[in-house]
């Protein structure tokens, strides 16, 4: 039986504004003037005003830290990078040869809540259920009223996850649907998705995970068919892993040795009790606890959604895996709140194909007022001095990132004779992104964000003028061992000292015994068991040693 041939469930309609009694008008609460409204149109206006906000948020806000590191991605494109996969760099790289404006090359991210509601809703207008038109159009309606559709402008690997990742869903869910060869074209669509959706970020692999808890739980009815197109739907998405696999064996590993090795030095099982509540507060901000509220108010009418095959049912299982196993994980180390967001859109077409229509409407009218604080908050805080976080401990930070061109206009006389470069990777792509010209990070720096290792060549700075900024004082004699002479100046911006090391004559050979031999023994021990083509780092600093 195909996922939505069973019959559509029913439901009494709501009441209408005229003959509606006293207690029903309780009962509806804050959502009674959407059931007045035409629901398309306060849609579009509340899409409409949203994408205002959003432009005026992307515009004024500097790029911070970890978007400037990726917009360095898409500033030289390459079929990986050090992080993560690399499909944010691609969806960058035409962006950047436009232009470098915040709001150009933020705008993924600035339009993703708006395909996701227009995507989500119309997977439950055609779903047949009782209502399918405006519950896809409320469907829409959660998804652009969710805290992070409001403030979300920032470029992240997990913008292009969540596009994909959705759009296999979608894929997945049309092609339950189908006969004959479109079933079987629909499930490669959603595995290429999936596989892009891998590009993108690993976390992908938790969708995966899910699709096939969904086949062997939800779909038992349709036999053994289900697990040849899942197999099909396999082997399509595993061109993703492919292409990144292929890189990274002659990359250093770069990407697994990030991700499953060099980034974890403070997490293990039990290390943090905290975790697990962190998760739940997590989850419930990003999800709302009004949405979470209504999912378990109305569990009934949720189990009965998920009990038949559909919508409801797809939409529980592709969100709850995914989302019990980050709990699993939280016992070993912190779930970022971005991690979260590939599901969360699923919660909301969960809720609007099960939810009775009257809660429905109150759900909305919540998320709304919500989504408003949100946006007042902003609005203040836009408004307040950088002074006012003085006291706080990322002031000088945020002076960094809002005062970046004061910073650089003290750089400018030295831009001829010195390259530049900062102590940390933040600094140094936030100062390089605004003054259209790569920083270098100089020293041992973190595990984090080591794609400087790639673009950075330090024999081909033997011999010439480095200028480090920092924005923490230089311990005495720290960078004397890399020159030949060492000068340091300070100078204030915005309450907050930074200091210029001016190096002069920069001994490569020293560096690399004393600063790139530590980086090797740290970042690139590479597990025998992964076989290599290449390692960037140690064939260009240490050309007749092992990377292991």
């Amino acid at each position: 039986m195909a996922e939505h041939d069973s019959p559509a469930p029913t439901e009494t309609p709501a009441p209408t504004e005229t003959g509606t009694d006293t207690s029903t008008r309780a009962l509806l609460g804050p959502g009674h003037f959407l059931a007045r409204l035409p629901m398309h149109r306060l849609v579009l206006g509340v899409a409409a005003v949203l994408l205002l906000f959003r432009i005026w948020l992307a515009a004024v806000t500097p790029i911070t830290g970890d978007e400037a590191y990726f917009a360095f991605w898409g500033w030289q494109p390459d079929w990986g990078f050090y992080d993560h996969p690399p499909m944010v760099g691609w969806w960058l790289a035409p962006l950047m040869a436009l232009s470098w404006d915040e709001w150009v090359v933020r705008l993924p991210a600035l339009l993703l809540p708006f395909v996701l509601a227009g995507l989500s809703g119309w997977l439950v207008r055609r779903s047949g259920i009782a209502f399918a038109e405006e519950r896809g159009w409320l469907t829409a309606l959660l998804v652009l009223l969710l805290p992070t559709s409001v403030w979300n402008v920032f470029i992240t690997t997990d913008t292009p996850l969540v596009f994909f990742s959705l759009l296999s869903v979608a894929a997945y869910v049309v092609a339950l649907e189908r006969q004959g060869w479109q079933r079987w074209a629909l499930h490669a669509l959603a595995g290429l998705m999936l596989g892009l959706a891998f590009l993108s970020k690993y976390f992908s692999v938790l969708l995966g995970v899910a699709f096939l808890v969904h086949v062997i739980v939800a779909r038992r009815e349709e036999g053994w068919r289900r697990f040849a197109e899942f197999a099909l739907f396999v082997a399509v998405a595993l061109l993703g892993p492919a292409l990144n696999i292929w890189w990274n064996c002659s990359h250093c590993w770069a990407n697994i040795m990030f991700n499953l090795y060099n980034r974890h030095e403070s997490s293990g099982w039990g290390k943090s009790w905290a975790n697990p509540f962190l998760y739940v507060l997590t989850l419930g901000y990003v999800a709302t606890p009004f949405l979470l509220a209504a999912l378990w108010k109305f569990r009934d009418e949720v189990k009965n959604a998920i009990a038949q095959p559909g919508l409801a049912r797809t939409a529980f299982w592709l969100a709850a895996v995914p989302l019990g196993l980050f709990a699993a994980l939280a016992l070993a180390k912190k779930i970022g709140l971005h991690w979260l967001l590939s599901f969360i859109t699923l919660l909301c077409i969960l809720a609007a194909s099960s939810l009775p229509m009257t809660a429905l409407r109150r759900l909305a009218a919540w998320l709304g007022a919500f989504a408003a604080l949100h946006v007042v908050l902003l609005l203040v805080v836009s408004q307040l001095p950088l002074s006012t976080w003085e006291k706080a401990d990322f002031h000088r930070g945020l002076v960094l990132t809002f005062r970046s061109q004061e910073l650089l206009q003290r750089l400018e006389p030295y831009a001829n004779d010195y390259a530049f470069a900062s102590d940390g990777y933040s600094n140094a792509v936030t100062l390089g992104y605004n003054a259209r010209r790569y920083f270098m990070v100089f020293g041992l720096a973190s595990s984090h964000a080591r794609h400087d290792d790639i673009l950075t060549d330090f024999r081909e700075l033997d011999g010439k003028n480095i200028l480090i900024l920092r924005k923490s004082e230089p311990n005495p004699g720290e960078y004397a061992p890399y020159f030949r002479d060492v000068q340091q100046l300070a100078f204030q911006v915005e309450g907050v000292t930074f200091y210029q090391v001016l190096g002069h004559g920069f001994d490569f050979h020293t560096y690399r015994e004393r600063v790139l031999r530590d980086v090797k023994q740290r970042y690139y021990r590479i597990p025998g068991f992964l076989p290599m083509n290449g390692c960037y780092f140690c064939e260009r600093y240490f050309p007749d040693e092992e990377c292991r």
